[in-house]
């Protein structure tokens, strides 16, 4: 146990005693590899949501998505270039985190025959009443309620409404 000791000491030593010092441009770069690497391990093995919009209205679905829930954040943001087969400057893809669940966002440059549907939607179990409606309200302006908020036997308050966006979201009360 000794000589294990010793020689993790002597190997701390000499490693604080090298004269090995990276540069700033090695130090920016190994600082984006780690980025990188985490932004790999984080999404890794995970199922992501992702959103196509086809109105060049993702990044404006993504800050409002970002602005209604807690521990949300944007992860990273790539735009089409000018030479791009779409207009330059809009999201040709995005990742950002809503409650900590992983969703991915574009703006897509071909128009498709298809757009979202509520037969696949976000469920959202509410803490209380007011984070309910809150988040009710807020989702269904200029968006289309497909079930009121009420008590259909299943749930004590839920709703089912169509974002703006065309997105959809069940709310229920916990």
């Amino acid at each position: 146990m000794k000589i294990l000791i010793a020689s993790l000491l002597a190997l701390i030593l000499a490693c604080s005693c090298s004269d090995y010092k990276l540069n700033k441009e090695q130090s920016a770069e190994l600082i984006q590899l780690r980025a990188e690497l985490a932004n790999i391990n984080q999404s890794k093995g995970n199922i992501a949501t992702f959103l196509t919009f086809q109105k060049e209205d993702a990044e404006q679905a993504m800050n409002f998505y970002i602005s209604l829930f807690d521990n949300s954040k944007i992860i990273e943001v790539k735009r089409w270039g000018k030479d791009g087969p779409s207009k330059e400057g809009i999201i040709m893809h995005a990742t950002f985190e809503l409650n900590g669940n992983l969703f991915m966002c574009s703006d897509s440059p071909p128009i498709h025959a298809w757009g979202f549907t509520p037969a696949v939607s976000n469920f959202i179990s509410c803490k209380n009443e007011n984070e309910l409606d809150s988040l009710f309200a807020k989702l269904s302006e200029n968006g289309k309620v497909m079930m009121p908020l009420n008590n259909y036997g299943f749930s004590q308050k839920f709703g089912f409404v169509e974002d703006r966006f065309g997105v959809s979201w069940q709310l229920n009360l916990e």
